[in-house]
């Protein structure tokens, strides 16, 4: 194993620090509101549960991110988990075209803008927003959830990949 320890956190060791995390595999979803200019989406694979009573999850958002202050102004926002054939949307929103048409939406019960077909989404109001480093933490309120079955997207040393359910 290598040994990859800080001591230079803006160069050559955040790029080191960057890769060791990208063994972790993750899932990928998709993180909507409605922002100042209309529905925007962001990709985000830092998505977790926080706890069940009451039900709560968390995401991370980028300070530097162009999409920040629009997920910054409490407004409810949508976490979509993505199927293994959603690979386009991750694409989509990691940077770029975040704006979401009107034709590509519903809305939910809360108001945020929503996906449709994905393998679950999490209707959230923002419960609390912590600054943590470079970034916020989003906790939100799941106010309401829905899911279906089906093969999970998820990220791994840069390269999506798939997830059956019941795999050994």
């Amino acid at each position: 194993m290598t040994d990859i320890s800080s001591s230079d956190p803006a160069g050559a060791d955040a790029r080191a620090y960057r890769r060791a995390m990208g063994a972790f595999a993750t899932g990928v979803c998709v993180v909507t509101v409605e922002g100042p200019s209309g529905p925007v989406g962001m990709t985000v694979n830092s998505v977790t549960s926080v706890s069940l009573e009451p039900r709560l999850l968390l995401w991370c958002l980028d300070d530097s991110a162009e999409r920040a202050v629009a997920f910054l102004q409490g407004r409810p926002f949508a976490v979509h988990v993505l199927g293994a054939d959603e690979a386009g949307w991750a694409d989509r929103f990691s940077k770029g075209d975040c704006r979401l048409a009107a034709d590509e939406i519903g809305r939910s019960e809360t108001g945020a803008p929503v996906l449709g077909g994905v393998l679950a989404r999490f209707d959230c109001v923002l419960h609390e927003q912590i600054p943590m480093g470079d970034h916020q933490i989003l906790v939100g309120r799941v106010d309401h959830f829905e899911a279906r079955e089906g093969a999970g997207l998820t990220f791994f040393r840069g390269r999506y990949g798939r997830i059956q359910e019941g795999v050994e």
